[in-house]
């Protein structure tokens, strides 16, 4: 025996959703990207819209642009660097000795005063 509501799995108010509805859609275009990897992209803008010069490829990640034959290089991923190394590249040899040997003279006259103990 079949029993229940013929509008089972609807929500109040949901009909057909036509053109009529909703109204005409804007006009559109359709730009094609190219990433590094080959992959093509066609997403598409609105006729007034300004088009973007580069897009995220939804397959890679990497940027594409709509020139097929050049697309942009691939980005470069700079390694993590320590505080140390970031230090090094500010400051040469002689300059760390030079502060090295200005903080351990201001430590051996705190000790020599008594207020670090060792």
């Amino acid at each position: 025996m079949a029993s229940g509501s013929a509008i089972r799995g609807s929500r109040v108010g949901a009909g057909p959703m036509g053109e009529a509805e909703r109204g005409d859609t804007a006009p559109r275009r359709r730009v094609t990207y190219w990433c590094a990897n080959g992959h093509e992209t066609r997403p598409s803008f609105a006729i007034d819209a300004q088009i973007p010069e580069s897009w995220d490829c939804p397959r890679c990640g990497l940027p594409a642009s709509v020139d097929s034959g050049n697309p942009p290089p691939v980005p470069r991923n700079e390694p993590y660097k320590t505080h140390l190394a970031y230090v090094k590249e500010r400051r040469s040899d002689e300059e760390a000795r030079q502060i090295l040997e200005e903080a351990l003279q201001q430590l051996r006259a705190r000790v020599s005063r008594g207020e670090v103990i060792l």
